[in-house]
């Protein structure tokens, strides 16, 4: 098997991992800031926006692009604004 064809099979099982949880319906750039701020997030204060925008799924992507996907996370229930910590803070709902 070819390096190519192990990554096909590794994406192939992504896909089906990223169904599996509900992640289907999320814009590549969404899924990616979703992953960065799970592999970020502290359970008691959240993950800073600061930090979303130094990760490295998220430093290609436009300020504009990720600042509209990231408000469309809030809106579809993946991350909710940390009442406590005010702007700028996020909580993950973290799925099964």
């Amino acid at each position: 098997m070819s390096e190519l064809s192990k990554l096909a099979s590794l994406r192939k099982v992504m896909l089906e991992m990223e169904r599996s949880m509900g992640l289907q319906d999320l814009t590549p750039v969404e899924r990616d800031i979703y992953y960065a701020a799970t592999d970020l997030a502290d359970a008691l204060s959240g993950v800073k926006t600061t930090s979303l925008l130094d990760h490295k799924l998220v430093t290609g992507v436009s300020r504009p692009t990720f600042f509209r996907a990231l408000k469309s996370l809030v809106s579809k229930g993946y991350l909710f604004q940390a009442k406590e910590a005010g702007r700028g803070q996020y909580i993950v709902k973290f799925l099964d």
